[in-house]
């Protein structure tokens, strides 16, 4: 249970933030993050003694959120440099944060630090012009093309290529003046919005595939993110504090004899682990992971050296009386009991002899600390003495035996001091901890109790729902896991609180697979019947069609068979009673072209009593192919005379919610998307469908891509929609 926000504490901190010139509503989301409101704290304490400048306490703020943990060691020289002002702006600060993740905390020279951040280097107004007007004129003619709706940030970018050091407001004055200049006032023509291209209609033209976007140049960074993490031969280094209630201070670091025989048991090998154990259906923000009761003994060898230690004891307390002393900031009248009894005890607890309920162990942390998980918040305890808190903890430690790295989602940042201080109890190697945030993904929900709602309440059809982000429902959905691990890895690895990736980006990556690994197929979802009406009744023609748009002629496995007959079925929507310029679908009169097949002609209409809904279409076809339409139709068609095509189950699904983030609404359900799942239960198929088998991805020729569903039947397959064609991601950028 959390500590309220309305601590005393809480305000003490919130005062001391605004004296150094943060604005209230940073100071007090700082407030909230007690990871954030401790290093604040910790970095004003030895940078100032009673507040200081907003643009001083912007740069303590910075250093605070962002300081390399393996550097720690060398905090203090770069908070003296920006309290006299050798470090003033963003840029050099940011320079020195480089410069420490590089050193981490080894020696180094006060002069390399001092050039890394430009720490001397004036740039005179003459300077940041000469610049400018240089830049201006090595891009004078797109300047003069584009007018006002150059790019400026580039052309800054450009500029502080030559004077880093530079004070970027004065800068930006003098880009808006050469702008000016150069082309004068704006006119009515630079204000205009630069206007898009106007899509094509759907049946427009053969649609061609998704094209490949070329990614963007990515960092060193980006393409191995675990570069940020150190070697495993160098977690010797102090790359945590954890500030205790007396102050004092446990720096976490290894001693080389433990680094070395940690070594010895992991080869040297990087392993990591992500603590703790999600509960419920694992989504896409989650890993494998293993189970605590494989481990039960050695938990409990673990548990009896803590209390030998003096670092444990049994306690009597009930669950009200822990809540009021953890409030109060109390010790357990029972916490200096001697060990031996408390030792006699637990193996009573072990051995059942204690009735469930009266015992408890419990570590001894500092209950006057403001982080409420080094207080260790007690459950209800398990039948095998231990309470859940402690439970996590010691199988995290059991596990991290061999473990370099761990890492942790922002809702458990609070918990690594915990971790440390039962590490350091029982003199066992520290792994290097690491948070980051909670992978967001618009139009969904993540937290498992709004997912349990869904499902216990019958909004979705089970935790594999294809609806779901769960990874059943992914998998059921026919997302690969080779798209997901190219999502992850393009999204990378953040620490920037709330947030949320866009849905497309998810389904770009998604697309980005399919289209380079699955067949494709024609189905029609909602048949409208032409009958070819110059083609012999009976007759049918096969037709060879590609799987892939680069088959090659002598590749006969690249190829499948489509019958053509007298009977074929288009889509509704490819048909209209009156043309128009911009539609190239089929109309009365005009003609398109039968994909893979022939152009046809609609030569007639035939209506239903009611002279609006049309029934059937009667069309002539060209076997010539001399005609040349600009639209192209998918479709299917009569395998036999009155014999209608293969009837498939077609499951449209779309997104789950309507608003892009419905975690935030009070009535979060009303959201849920009416349209989020479509079934269109008569559609019809080619015959290479018939054999599909369950797990078999198709592209839908110009509708999409689908998977056969496991609730497929011999009699009737069904296909569930993975994503659309739509690319709307590489379009917007990414």
């Amino acid at each position: 249970m959390p500590v309220k926000d309305e601590s005393p504490d809480k305000e003490k901190y919130l005062d001391l933030f605004l004296k150094i010139g943060l604005d209230e509503r940073t100071a007090r989301n700082t407030v909230a993050n007690s990871k954030v409101t401790a290093n604040l704290v910790s970095v004003i304490h030895k940078a100032v003694t009673e507040g200081c400048r907003r643009t001083v306490g912007n740069l303590l703020y910075t250093v605070a959120k962002k300081y390399p943990a393996n550097a720690l060691v060398h905090r203090p020289t770069l908070l003296q440099y920006i309290v006299s002002s050798k470090i003033k702006t963003t840029a050099q600060l940011e320079a020195g944060l480089s410069f420490f993740v590089a050193t981490a905390s080894d020696d180094f020279k006060l002069d390399a630090l001092e050039e890394a951040c430009g720490v001397g280097v004036e740039v005179s107004a003459e300077d940041i012009e000469q610049a400018v007007n240089d830049v201006f004129e090595e891009n004078k003619n797109l300047i003069l093309e584009k007018r006002y709706r150059t790019n400026v940030g580039e052309l800054l970018g450009h500029v502080r290529k030559r004077h880093p050091w530079a004070d970027l407001k004065s800068l930006k004055q003098f880009v808006d003046a050469k702008f000016y200049d150069l082309l004068g006032e704006r006119t009515a023509a630079d204000n205009e919005k630069t206007s898009k291209k106007k899509k094509d209609n759907p049946a427009e033209v053969e649609v061609k595939t998704v094209a490949v976007v070329s990614p963007e140049q990515q960092s060193e960074e980006e393409l191995n993110p675990f570069l940020i993490f150190p070697r495993p031969q160098e977690n010797f280094k102090v790359h945590t504090e954890v500030f205790f209630s007396d102050g004092s201070v446990l720096r976490c670091c290894n001693t080389k004899e433990l680094l070395e025989k940690h070594l010895n048991a992991t080869g040297g090998k990087v392993l990591t682990r992500f603590p703790p154990e999600p509960n419920g259906y694992l989504h896409i923000g989650h890993a494998k992971i293993t189970y605590t009761s494989d481990y039960f003994q050695e938990l409990y060898n673990l548990a009896v050296e803590l209390i030998r230690r003096g670092r444990a004891y049994v306690d009597h307390q009930t669950p009200d009386e822990i809540k009021e002393y953890r409030e109060k900031k109390m010790n357990s009248p029972w916490r200096d009991r001697p060990v031996a009894e408390s030792l006699k005890l637990f193996d009573d607890m072990r051995k059942g002899l204690i009735e469930e309920g009266k015992a408890t162990l419990r570590m001894k942390q500092d209950m006057q600390n403001d982080n409420y998980n080094i207080l260790l918040l007690i459950h209800m305890p398990e039948t095998s003495g231990l309470s859940i808190p402690v439970m996590i903890m010691l199988t995290a430690l059991w596990i991290l035996l061999r473990i370099l790295h761990i890492r942790f989602v922002h809702l458990f940042e609070t918990r690594p001091a915990s971790y440390y201080w039962l590490l350091h109890a029982l003199s066992l190697y520290q792994p290097y901890v690491w948070e980051y945030s909670r992978l967001n993904v618009t139009n969904t929900v993540m937290s498992k109790r709004k997912l349990n709602r869904l499902v216990t309440d019958k909004w979705v059809d089970g935790w594999d729902d294809p609806c779901l982000m769960t990874l059943a429902g992914l998998r059921r959905r026919g997302v690969t896991s080779t798209s997901i691990n190219a999502f992850v890895r393009g999204v990378g690895i953040t620490r920037s609180d709330n947030s949320t990736i866009n849905l497309d980006r998810l389904e770009y990556h998604i697309r980005e697979e399919l289209n380079k690994t699955v067949p494709r197929a024609m189905v029609v979802l909602h048949p409208l019947k032409v009958v070819i009406t110059n083609l012999e009744a009976g007759s049918i023609i096969d037709l060879d069609v590609k799987k892939w748009p680069e088959a090659q002629s002598d590749d006969a496995s690249a190829f499948y068979k489509v019958p053509f007959s007298n009977t074929v079925y288009i889509e509704h929507s490819d048909f209209r009673m009156k043309d128009s310029k911009d539609y190239y679908g089929l109309a009365p009169g005009k003609s398109v072209l039968l994909r893979y097949a022939f152009p046809i002609k609609c030569t007639e209409v035939i209506l239903s009593d009611d002279k609006e809904t049309i029934l059937e279409i009667r069309a002539e076809y060209d076997p010539s192919k001399k005609t040349k339409p600009k639209g192209v139709l998918h479709w299917v068609a009569e395998p036999s005379p009155g014999v209608d095509p293969l009837r498939v189950e077609v499951r449209l699904f779309d997104k789950l919610f309507l608003s892009e983030n419905p975690a935030e609404l009070d009535d979060w359900l009303a959201d849920l998307n009416p349209q989020s799942k479509v079934v269109i239960s008569s559609a019809y198929a080619v015959p290479l469908l018939k054999n599909a088998a369950v797990g078999d991805r198709f592209q839908f020729e110009r509708l999409g891509f689908f998977v056969l569903d496991r609730d497929s039947t011999p009699e009737k397959l069904v296909f569930n929609r993975t994503v659309t064609l739509r690319d709307s991601y590489s379009k917007g950028g990414k």
